[in-house]
């Protein structure tokens, strides 16, 4: 009866990565859509903010502009006589008493309201600068760690080239001008004179 032998297949070596940096992500929310938000939190007021915010946006508008125009012209018909002494009281008391009173307090409101947008966009302009700047250290803390590891190989293959007798100033000259001497493939004999050469490839 044949015994079984163990099997002596090679394993294929295990390659331990080197990890040169470490990255570390940004600690800042990411970035939202301003608008969106916006409009979530305009969706989500009360009947006095959608109320404030309407008012203010009719007010701005140039329609506007022509009735307090009407008005004024009204008023100014009822001074010289044109009208009963009582349009302009009730013209005084329209755009003295009750559009100062009433009317400004209300887009003061929607004024905040509005302007809430351009707070949020500036929040999140600080925070993708933050971000950017995170990114922009990390890119440089990993430049500066790949430099130290190529600092590190080339002071290794320097020391392996004087340890197989190869002066480096020979090889460096060698290597600029485009051919390598034989003795360059056989450091034994690092000593040997002979002219034959081998392009680079």
């Amino acid at each position: 009866m044949q015994e079984q032998l163990p099997s002596t297949s090679a394993q294929p070596p295990i390659h331990h990565r080197h990890t040169l940096f470490q990255h570390t992500p940004a600690t800042q929310k990411p970035p939202r859509n301003v608008n969106l938000v916006h409009e979530a939190e305009q969706a989500a007021a009360g009947f006095n903010t959608r109320l404030a915010v309407g008012l203010t946006q009719k007010v701005g508008t140039m329609w506007t502009a022509y009735t307090f125009a009407v008005l004024a012209i009204i008023g100014l018909f009822a001074i010289l006589g044109l009208f009963s002494p009582i349009v302009v009281l009730l013209v005084a008391w329209v755009s003295q008493t009750f559009i100062q009173l009433v009317l400004l307090p209300i887009i003061m409101v929607g004024q905040n309201v509005l302007g809430r947008k351009a707070e949020l966009q500036s929040e999140e302009q600080y925070t993708t600068t933050i971000n950017t700047y995170h990114d922009i250290e990390q890119i440089m803390e990993h430049l500066s760690a790949q430099d130290a590891e190529l600092l590190k190989q080339s002071h290794m293959l320097f020391h392996m080239i004087k340890a197989s007798g190869i002066v480096p100033e020979e090889l460096m000259a060698e290597i600029n001008t485009g051919v390598l001497t034989s003795h360059l493939n056989n450091p034994n004999n690092a000593n040997n004179t002979a002219t034959s050469t081998q392009p680079v490839q």
